[in-house]
Order: structure tokens, then sequence, then C-alpha cells
């Protein structure tokens, strides 16, 4: 447990919470949040309460504010993003502008395939038609208010490039949240840091009423409400939840931020919200050892490779992250190396932050490069050029990766050391297609809708990358929408 709590304080001063464009670090977390109320002095009304000022919970205040309702969005962190912050590969869409422009052939049907057989088919169909029927509106909508999904990469699991993310490669996370961030802002959206909901009030007929909440001061206040919209995100930094569910996960890293402990799914249950898929629990195979410093699946989306400390390949880069976490921790150690060179690193810029972290070994040449991360010098540079004449061949007889994008040969040469870390929690709140909280018994709990981490069936036994940027601006515009019309009958 020692262990889990210093790489959890390191990961949290690794990525503090910021939603400056294209960048994970360096900025003060103060200068990401909106001004805002943090104390409360008396109990309030408004027509929906979001709990949670992430990716989905923006998303669904905004939208509910589109369409007339007043909103009061709770936020328990002194600023706003949560785990969307983070968030560094991109969106998954099919059928977008951006895609046509680049030749990709996509359709709904492959996106869904895709997403099903990423899930391992343990998805709710029904969720996942919506999600890749609707994602490509969530880009058009986004980049209607200022965000930049322009550039088309792919992601593990992907049949084609389909996750969209800002010109150059830039972490996708801190666009989307500086664009809600900066709606919010202009549409007076009333929103509470250091506030934290309580309890989800049910009036005597079972629908909700409101919830209980406290501000910075732990001051204590009601709001009432016609409709409460859950949107806190999953615990993938809460150990003690993670193994209840998964004691095999017992000690794993995260690349959560701390606040990602699961009190919305706790105060759910108290109400009889039904939970499905809560061991399925996933793990990013790309995280360093030790800190919880994530690195993007765009690094092996646009090309690298990875390379155990033998200084061979293993396995298909693209593969699902199941399979991916798995055959890394079935190396020596636990651990591999993600490989890649000066092409890569010039064409996504989401790299620039491992190196201004200090968590890239580069040199000249492969041999050198091995020597300095201690592996086999004669089998890397054997495996190297063997890669990229499979990319010059556009084959690759080993492992089968179909997407070969680059060789790895242009001037210097980097490597990255790896292990998996806890990255996302599938399981959760069960909802239908119009984000409507279910019970228990299996009847809808009027007032009460959810979106993004906190709901379980949209991503079954895996997700994929690029898939819950896609499902927290999704199912966040259909939580608010959902709730807007409730409130207006």
């Amino acid at each position: 447990m020692k262990k889990w709590i210093s790489i959890m304080m390191a990961s949290f001063l690794a990525f503090p919470v910021l939603s400056g464009c294209g960048s994970t670090t360096g900025a003060p977390a103060d200068s990401a949040t909106p001004k805002a109320a943090e104390t409360a002095t008396k109990d309030d009304t408004a027509d929906i309460v979001v709990i949670g000022a992430g990716g989905a919970g923006m998303s669904a205040a905004v939208e509910a504010t589109n369409q007339g309702a007043k909103v009061i969005v709770l936020e328990k962190m002194p600023m706003v993003g949560g785990n969307t912050t983070r968030a560094t590969g991109g969106l998954n869409a099919a059928g977008t502008k951006h895609q046509e422009a680049a030749g990709i052939k996509d359709s709904q049907q492959l996106y869904f395939d895709d997403t099903m057989k990423g899930g391992h088919d343990k998805n709710n169909p029904e969720l996942v038609k919506v999600l890749t029927t609707k994602a490509k509106d969530s880009v058009v909508w986004l980049e209607e208010m200022g965000a930049d999904l322009s550039e088309v990469g792919r992601a593990g699991g992907a049949s084609v490039n389909r996750i969209h993310r800002p010109k150059g490669g830039s972490a996708v996370g801190p666009n989307v949240v500086t664009t809600l961030k900066k709606v919010i802002e202009e549409k007076n959206i009333d929103l509470r840091l250091n506030n934290s909901a309580t309890e989800i009030i049910k009036g005597e007929d079972g629908s909700v009423a409101g919830v209980k909440a406290k501000d910075k001061d732990g001051k204590e206040y009601n709001i009432t409400s016609k409709a409460v919209i859950l949107a806190t995100g999953g615990f993938s930094a809460n150990q003690d939840m993670v193994i209840k569910y998964r004691p095999d996960l017992k000690g794993f890293a995260t690349t959560n931020h701390p606040g990602a402990l699961g009190e919305g799914i706790t105060m759910a249950e108290k109400v009889n919200v039904n939970l499905v898929d809560m061991g399925e629990i996933q793990t990013h195979p790309t995280v360093v050892p030790d800190n919880g410093v994530m690195i993007t699946e765009g690094v092996r989306g646009d090309g690298a490779i990875l390379i155990n400390k033998e200084g061979k390949r293993f396995i298909n880069e693209l593969l699902t992250r199941d399979v991916v976490s798995k055959g890394i921790l079935s190396q020596t150690d636990g651990v591999a190396y993600l490989f890649f060179d000066d092409g890569l690193r010039e064409g996504l810029a989401a790299t620039e932050e491992y190196f201004n972290m200090g968590l890239v070994t580069e040199a000249d040449s492969v041999e050198e490069l091995a020597d300095k991360i201690g592996v086999d010098k004669k089998e890397m540079v054997s495996t190297v050029e063997a890669y990229n004449k499979a990319v010059m061949a556009k084959e690759d007889k080993d492992f089968q990766r179909a997407n070969m994008p680059i060789q790895l040969n242009k001037g210097k040469l980097y490597a990255i050391q790896v292990t998996p870390a806890i990255h996302h929690t599938m399981g959760g709140v069960e909802i239908n297609t119009n984000a409507e909280v279910v019970g228990t018994d299996g009847n809808l709990i009027k007032g009460l809708y959810a979106a993004g981490e906190i709901t379980g069936g949209v991503h079954g036994g895996n997700r994929l990358g690029g898939n819950a940027m896609a499902d927290i601006i999704t199912f966040g515009r259909i939580a608010g929408e959902s709730a807007a019309k409730m409130v207006k009958q």
C-alpha cells in the first residue's frame, strides 16, 4: 500500500491539471479554473445539478444550458477537467470531414464492430451504437466551440485511422477542457469548485429531488432540483475499491488523477442504482514505472515499437490495451521499451512532454541506445533492421502489424521504459441510450442521469484508445439534453 501511495503522489506531481492547449504539465492549477463560487451561504435551487466538471460533466452542463435549463455544477477538486485533462490520444469518430479530407475510408458500422470486438462483446450494443453513430457529431460540436480535432491518427484496436486530435499530435484533453471551460464562463454557468455532492435526495415518489452538498469550508447545504447528472468519473485511484472488484490488481499504479475515487458510485448505490461490469478494469500498457506517467497510445499509433530487455519485439504494438499489457507483463521484469526516432517525434507534439520530464533515453545509433538502456546490442540492431524492412515491404511477417507508417531510422533514436498501470474502470452505473439511470429493480430512476466513466456498459471488457473522449462528450451531451427535456415537462 505504501508503494501505491508513493506512486499516486508521484503521478499527481507529474501531472498538475491545467488547460493550456497541447500540454499536460507546467502551469499552476488555478490557471485552469474559471471564476467560480467556493462557499455556499444558503440552500439553493436549480433545474439540474451536474456532479463533476470533467469532460462529461462540462459537456452535460453546456448542452443542458443550451436547452434552456438552469444548471449548477459541483466539482470537488479546485480545478475543472478531472481525467479529461490527462487525455493525450484523441477522440474516436467515424464519418468526419477530417477523415474524408485525408482519404480515410471508415464507417460507423466498422467503428461499431471494432468497439464490440475490443470490448470482447461484453459491451451493451445499444450504447455502442449510440456512441459510434453520434461521435462524429461530438467532433463538430466541439470544433464549433473552438476545439481543434483536425488531425486523424490511429489507436490500438482500430481498423483504420479515426482518433481525432489537435494538429501536430498535441494532447487532446487540455484542448477540449480549455474549450468547454471557456464556454462555461461565457454562458455564466454556476460552477462551484471545491464543492462536493454528498448525497442524492429522492422525493416520496422515488424520483430525484436534488442533492446534499458541502462547500470548501465543510458547510453543508441542499440544492433542490428536478434532475441530477452523475459525471464523477471512475475509481482507478481508489486502491481499496479496485481490489474489491479485482484483487489481482493490488499494488498496481494508476494513470488517474488523485480525485478518481468512485464517490459517485457509492452515492448511486445508496439510492439503489444498478451497477454493471464492475470487474472490468483496464490497464494501460505504456506507463513509466514508479511515477504513473502515461505515454500516449499515439506514440505506438504513429509508428513506435516495443522492445524487451533482450532487445526483441514481442507483440503487435497496436493490439488492444489488455493484450499489449499482458504481453509486457510476460517479459523480463514486466517491462518493455518504447522505441522511436526523430521522424515520429517531429510529427507528434505530445512527445515533447516526455523529453521535458526527463523520461526519454536518447542516442545517435541503435548500438549506443542499447548500451544506455542495458539491452542486448546485437539483438536490438537486428530487431530494428527487421522492422524497417517490414515497413518497406508493407508486411509484418513476425507480428502482423497492419499499420506501419514510418521506418525508425531518422535522426536521433529514443527509448522510454514502460509497464502497465490501472487506467480505466469500464464498469459503473447502468444507463440506457438516453443516459437515464437504471435502478436495481430494472426501472428507470426518474430525474437521474449519468455520463462518462461513472457508467458501465459502453466499453465492455476493454476500452479502445480514443473511446473515452468519444464517450464523455457524446453521452455527456445526451445526458444534458435528456435532463433538460425532462425538467421542461
